[in-house]
């Protein structure tokens, strides 16, 4: 076969694969997991075959028209370049390890084939994000990937929480995806076309009118699907989803599709100087505050999903200083060991029941019940915290070391102030991240207490996906910036001396001092016994989770353990920590700004609508009925009335006239 065949293959399979699930979910119950499987490990097989076809050098293209519009026409078109064929790799890697997990995590779940069905749906609409090479066909992929979250999120719709995230989830990215479908529309009126190609050249030839307008409009889609500063509040939420949603959603799939646009389109936002300086604030606000706000939280899935958007705006802070190839390499690293990390945190659920990190430190031995899970999250940690040889610190220092080159002065890619900006924020959190990985590890693996609860042990087909997945974490970032330098731009990913000796050392003085502050804690605060915590039913982690959401994470409610008095985050952040665990409070912000106003003008209208519209509507139609009554009345159907009647009205007509008369 071609490699544009393969390459169509790629989406489809996943895509078929859903719709096979929906039809014999019920009927034939025994096909869900082979059809939730084996069509997305067969669309990771051929991605790597195209990946390996286009070597990271020539961009495979195609186009066909998708229909006549009159004026700017709609292309079923693909664009593969290095980026996308790495990309798609890493979408099948995930999706496939996420399928084989969710066959043991959820085995006992009712509703697995419809779960296994648009886990395979969203797949398939990032596959398509990935190799479009139109942007109405890649706006499809996305909007269906907003969707299928809207559902996966909601996935324990019984819970109040999960049917509140969802819709969220949805609102906020939908906030988001107006302005960019405006943006992608001025971005086609430029062009003349839709094709990503052609918009690329425009760009090249200085043809669009308005570029700060339309980069900014396409920001703020990126800033909705991409968890970003100020539309992040909704991933912490999403975690009321399962556990393998969350890394299918913060891995590799829906949050990486807005960095991921940014680099294919990376020469529109570099037309506009004003465009950069706000994606590099933007970048460096989501960093800051994102670490500060994973290092006071008690839900071990809140913890990653605030990390997930840090992680992002490191990809983002790269684009910011017209690094692709360093934003894609990290976005990469990335998919790999944040996948890791929430898989793992699914096992650590099922074996402690609670999703409570100060639960976890009230158990005793809680490592030993799951060594795998323990070794693999130990290396993911490392990863995350950019502690070499780990794959982390290879792209975040490249993601450092591209501002610190651009901090010499302004370059044709972005203003010398961006590289500053990026540079000071990525180094603070470097710090941050070090602090909450190793508040984690402690907290969940070194509890001191009762001996923890023993749920059984988990399935196997949970426990292979995380070594799996670790050996990306390990090996990935050495074999990225050494062997693949054509894939990303002809780039040198290798890290820079002053960077990879200042990130390595915030980020081992952050996990010390975190380490340090947890063992003057500990010897100062009595330990508290957690208690009996109920036992579930072997390999039934999903309904685990679902409890633990509805009793334990603080997230979802009031956690029913007491604060750790020798969690090191309290410490460590002293009067910020309560502002920090609600996020800063940018949530309350939206509510007094947005969602009150909006409920109270929803309010009047149905006020409005029901005491005045209603009371004109129901007074037209009454006024009628009662003339109608009155003239009912009057037909009696006696002959005598009726001459009376007329009798009576012939005088008062001659009294009339005759008053007519005199008067005139």
């Amino acid at each position: 076969m071609t490699t544009t065949t393969l390459a169509v293959l790629v989406p489809l399979l996943p895509f078929l694969g859903a719709a096979a699930g929906l039809l014999l979910g019920h009927t034939a119950p025994g096909f869900v997991r082979p059809l939730a499987v084996l069509p997305t490990l067969a669309a990771l097989v051929l991605a790597a075959i195209v990946a390996v076809r286009q070597g990271g050098d020539a961009t495979v293209t195609a186009a066909t028209e998708l229909t006549p519009t009159g004026s700017v026409p709609i292309e079923l078109a693909l664009y593969i370049d290095g980026f996308a064929a790495l990309v798609a790799v890493l979408v099948g890697l995930v999706a496939t390890c996420v399928q084989i997990y969710s066959t043991g995590y959820l085995r006992e779940d009712p509703r697995y084939p419809s779960y296994a069905a648009l886990v395979s749906l969203f797949t398939s609409a990032m596959f398509l994000v990935v190799y479009s090479g139109d942007l109405i066909v890649l706006l499809v992929g996305w909007e269906v990937m907003g969707i299928c979250s809207y559902f996966l999120v909601g996935h324990y719709w019984e819970t109040p929480e999960a049917r509140a995230a969802s819709l969220k989830a949805f609102l906020v990215t939908k906030l988001g995806d107006v302005p960019f479908l405006i943006g992608l529309f001025a971005l086609a009126t430029d062009a003349g076309s839709f094709r990503i190609t052609r918009v690329l050249a425009t760009v090249a030839h200085g043809g669009l009118d308005h570029p700060t307008l339309v980069a900014l409009l396409l920001l703020a889609g990126v800033a909705g699907k991409s968890a970003q500063f100020p539309l992040h509040t909704w991933l912490p939420d999403a975690m009321a989803g399962p556990t393998p949603v969350s890394a299918l959603i913060h891995a590799a799939t829906m949050v990486a599709a807005g960095v991921y646009f940014i680099a294919r389109l990376l020469p529109v936002f570099e037309a506009s100087s004003a465009a950069m300086v706000t994606l590099a604030v933007m970048a460096a606000v989501t960093m800051v505050g994102s670490g500060l706000a994973a290092l006071a939280q008690d839900d071990i899935k809140r913890v990653l999903a605030y990390s997930t958007i840090g992680q992002l705006g490191y990809m983002t802070g790269a684009l910011a200083v017209g690094d692709r190839g360093a934003a894609v390499f990290h976005l990469l690293s990335h998919g790999a060991f944040k996948a890791l990390l929430f898989l793992a945190a699914g096992v650590i659920i099922h074996a402690s029941g609670t999703n409570s990190l100060a639960a976890m430190s009230r158990m005793s031995h809680l490592r030993d019940r799951i060594p795998d899970a323990y070794w693999t999250m130990t290396v993911a940690l490392l990863a995350l915290a950019a502690i070499p040889p780990f794959s982390g610190f290879f792209s975040k220092e490249s993601v450092l070391g591209a501002a610190e080159h651009i901090t010499a002065g302004h370059t044709e890619h972005a203003p010398g102030a961006t590289g500053w900006i990026v540079l000071v924020a990525g180094l603070l959190t470097a710090l941050l991240t070090a602090a909450y990985a190793t508040r984690l590890w402690l907290l969940a693996f070194h509890g001191r207490g009762t001996e923890a609860p023993d749920h059984g042990r988990q399935p196997r087909t949970m426990t292979v996906v995380l070594w799996v997945l670790a050996v990306p974490s390990l090996a990935l970032g050495g074999l990225a910036y050494r062997s693949l330098p054509d894939w990303f731009d002809g780039n040198d990913l290798a890290p820079t001396l002053t960077t990879s000796v200042l990130g390595t050392g915030v980020a081992l003085a952050g996990g010390l001092v975190t380490y340090a502050a947890w063992r003057h804690l500990t010897g100062l605060a009595a330990r508290v016994p957690l208690g009996a915590v109920a036992a579930h039913p072997e390999g039934d982690a999903g309904l685990v989770e679902a409890e633990a959401i509805a009793t334990h994470a603080p997230a979802y409610g009031d956690t029913a353990s007491a604060p750790d008095p020798a969690d090191p985050g309290r410490l460590l952040l002293g009067p910020l920590h309560r502002h920090a665990a609600v996020g800063f409070h940018l949530d309350a912000v939206y509510r007094a700004l947005f969602v009150r106003p909006v409920q109270a003008g929803a309010s009047l209208v149905r006020f409005l609508d029901r005491e005045v519209v209603d009371t004109y509507v129901q007074g037209a139609g009454a006024l009628p009925r009662l003339l109608g009554a009155a003239v009912r009345r009057a037909q009696t159907g006696n002959l005598q009335t009726y001459v009376s009647a007329l009798l009576a009205g012939t005088v008062v007509l001659a009294v009339a006239a005759l008053l007519v008369a005199s008067g005139a």
